[in-house]
C-alpha cells in the first residue's frame, strides 16, 4: 500500500441507470439493489486502487447501505466514497448514492487489501 492511502480520501462515480439494472419482476425499469450495490463497490474499488502497491488489490468484506429511493431508466447516480477508518489492510468508507436531489442510499463499505499472488 501506498503512503496515499489513508483516512478522507474520496472517490465520486456517476452511472446510467440502464433496464439491465433493473429487476426482472417489476412492471418499470429502476435501479435494483443489487446493482446499487455493485456500483458503490466498483467506486470504492476504483478509489483505492490508486493508493495500491503493484500486486495489490481489494476485495469487499462487508456493506451496510439503505435503498430509501428509486432512480428509473435514464437518470444519472452519482456514488460518493470517503474513507474513514483504516485498520491495517481493512478500510471502511462512508458511502451516499444520489440522482439529482434525491439521496437513493446511505451507509459504509469495507473492503480488504489482499495480495493478488494469494488469490490464485
Amino acid at each position: 500500500m501506498k503512503d496515499t492511502l489513508a483516512v478522507g480520501i474520496e472517490g465520486t462515480s456517476d452511472y446510467t441507470v440502464t433496464a439491465e439494472m433493473s429487476p426482472p419482476h417489476l412492471p418499470v425499469i429502476v435501479l435494483s439493489t443489487p446493482s446499487m450495490v455493485q456500483l458503490i463497490e466498483q467506486t470504492c474499488l476504483l478509489t483505492a486502487a490508486e493508493h495500491l502497491g503493484d500486486g495489490e488489490n481489494t476485495v469487499g468484506t462487508h456493506i451496510c447501505v439503505s435503498h430509501q429511493a428509486a432512480a428509473t431508466e435514464g437518470e444519472q447516480v452519482g456514488v460518493h466514497c470517503r474513507l474513514t477508518e483504516m485498520d491495517r489492510r481493512r478500510l471502511t468508507f462512508a458511502v451516499t448514492v444520489t440522482c439529482g436531489d434525491r439521496t437513493l442510499s446511505e451507509g459504509t463499505h469495507e473492503r480488504f487489501v489482499v495480495d493478488n499472488e494469494r488469490l490464485g
